[in-house]
């Protein structure tokens, strides 16, 4: 989990993240993280097991898996199709560590923890949304 572990006189990730994202249970189906994406217009859900996170799940998963000739959605579970190597930081880690790390590793979200729980997600739309904002410069 990347950190920052003295208070830095950037901007934490905290100020840039989608607070309180929406979340899956690792036993849900497939298609069930296929709904709540399409209902609310999002790409990643950070996926939960007893409310610790457990993996992520993209849009891109839940598409490659239904594009699986004789492969039924409904019959997977979102375990199944999710990523547990997850980018995870602390709400303290600033948005230049972020931003770096994820381009660096072509990573399309970070999950934002604070201990063990989840508050926040930062997306390349959120880090589109911060390069726009600082770009307007200041007073904008």
């Amino acid at each position: 989990m990347l950190g920052c572990g003295l208070v830095s006189q950037q901007k934490t990730i905290e100020a840039y993240m989608t607070p309180s994202p929406l979340t899956i249970g690792v036993d849900q189906p497939l298609s069930r993280a296929r709904e709540v994406m399409q209902e609310h217009g999002v790409r990643h859900l950070p996926v939960l097991n007893g409310g610790r996170l457990v993996g992520l799940v993209s849009e891109r998963d839940v598409s490659l898996i239904e594009g699986l000739r004789d492969v039924d959605p409904s019959g997977l579970s979102v375990e199944e199709a999710m990523s547990s190597d997850v980018f995870s930081v602390t709400s303290d880690a600033t948005l230049a560590q972020v931003a770096q790390e994820m381009a660096e590793r072509k990573y399309g979200s970070a999950v934002v923890m604070k201990s063990t729980k989840v508050i926040g997600i930062f997306t390349t739309v959120d880090a589109c949304a911060a390069l726009a904002r600082f770009a307007a410069g200041p007073g904008a």
